[in-house]
């Protein structure tokens, strides 16, 4: 099972919530803000997967699994 598979199977959406993700992560969700606010790696790996839709900011699946699988090999 891949890593996208599981994440869709556990959350059931393509897109998650910032708190979603920090829980992915192991991160706190204020933690994932201030990180993705600033100019670093992370920060430039998970930009394209997110999403802005009206205020609520969320996250691609798809593009997640593969920030990832690229962090852990």
């Amino acid at each position: 099972m891949s890593t996208e598979e599981l994440l869709l199977q556990l959350y059931g959406t393509p897109l998650l919530t910032i708190q979603q993700v920090a829980a992915v992560l192991h991160r706190s969700p204020e933690g994932l803000r201030l990180t993705l606010s600033g100019n670093n790696a992370i920060a430039e790996k998970l930009g394209p997967a997110r999403r802005k839709i009206g205020r609520r900011v969320l996250f691609s699946v798809s593009l997640l699994s593969r920030f990832i699988d690229d962090t852990a090999s």
